[in-house]
C-alpha cells in the first residue's frame, strides 16, 4: 500500500507479484531515493529481469525529473560505468499515473555494503587503486561527452568483483545545470574521497602509506583540483605512478 503525506506519494511500498503496467511483476524492491523508488522485475512476456524507477508525482512535476534522467543515461549510452536505459512507462498506482524508467538489470552490490563486508570493514590500498582506477576511467568517459554526475557517493556506486577486476555501474546521475569545469573538479574530488572511505577514512587515514595520500592530499579540495584537475589526469597517475615500497 502506497505511504501518502500531505497528499503526496512518499512511498509506493509495492509488494513481489505486483504486476504494473500489465507487462512486469515485481521481484523485490532495490532502493529508494528523493526522486522515486527502484524496484526489480520481470517482463512477464519475456521473463526477462529489468530494473524500474518509479518516479514519486510531486517529485516529477510534467515528468521533467523522468525526461532529464531518460535523455541524460540516452548521450551516455556508450559509457560502460552507466546502467543503459531501455523505455519508459506509465502506470497507473491508486488511481494516480506513475511514471517509471526501465532499465538495465545490474548485478552487484553498493560499495557501501561491499567495503562494510571486508576485513576490518575496509579495502586494502591497492585493492582500493584498482576500483578506483576502474571509476576515472569511467568518469572521463562521461566527461568526455559533457555530462558529469554530480553526487558520487558509495551508495551511488554498484560494484562485482571480478577476478582482480571491479565492475562498475553508476547510479542516481544529478542535475545541477549545463556540465562546467568546476562539475567535473567536483566529480573528481568525490572520487577521491570514495578511495579515503573506503581505506578506512579518518581513523585509518595517518596509518595510509604515501600512495594512497598522495592521491587523497588530506581532502584538500584546492589540492586535488590542482594535482588532478580532470579525471583522465587521475586515471593517468594512477597507470604511471612510482610505489615507494
Amino acid at each position: 500500500m502506497a505511504i501518502v503525506q500531505k497528499n503526496h506519494i512518499v512511498a509506493f511500498d509495492l509488494k513481489p507479484g505486483r504486476v504494473i503496467g500489465g507487462k512486469y511483476a515485481i521481484e523485490s524492491k532495490l532502493g529508494e531515493g528523493w526522486e522515486g523508488e527502484v524496484y526489480q522485475v520481470v517482463e512477464k512476456k519475456t521473463g526477462i529481469r529489468r530494473a524500474a524507477k518509479l518516479f514519486y508525482p510531486h517529485r516529477n512535476d510534467r515528468d521533467r525529473a523522468m525526461m532529464f534522467y531518460a535523455r541524460k543515461l540516452d548521450r551516455l549510452r556508450d559509457c560502460q560505468i552507466v546502467i543503459q536505459y531501455f523505455n519508459s512507462e506509465t502506470i497507473r498506482h491508486r488511481g494516480v499515473p506513475i511514471t517509471c524508467l526501465i532499465s538495465e538489470l545490474v548485478d552487484g552490490e553498493l560499495l557501501t555494503d561491499f567495503v562494510a563486508r571486508q576485513r576490518g570493514k575496509r579495502l586494502m590500498p591497492f585493492e582500493a587503486l584498482h576500483l578506483i582506477h576502474t571509476l576515472a576511467r569511467g568518469l572521463e568517459d562521461i566527461h568526455r561527452v559533457k555530462e558529469y554526475h554530480g553526487d558520487l557517493h558509495s551508495d551511488n556506486v554498484l560494484v562485482r568483483r571480478r577476478g582482480i577486476l571491479f565492475e562498475i555501474k553508476l547510479v542516481d546521475f544529478y542535475h545541477w545545470g549545463a556540465a562546467t569545469a568546476a562539475h567535473f573538479r567536483d566529480d573528481v574530488a568525490d572520487l577521491v574521497r570514495l578511495l579515503y572511505d573506503a581505506v578506512g577514512g579518518k581513523k585509518h587515514y595517518a596509518s595510509q602509506p604515501p600512495e594512497i595520500k598522495a592521491i587523497c592530499r588530506g581532502l584538500r579540495r584546492d589540492l586535488i583540483a590542482r594535482s588532478f584537475p580532470t579525471a583522465r589526469h587521475l586515471r593517468e597517475y594512477l597507470e604511471s605512478f612510482t610505489w615507494k615500497n
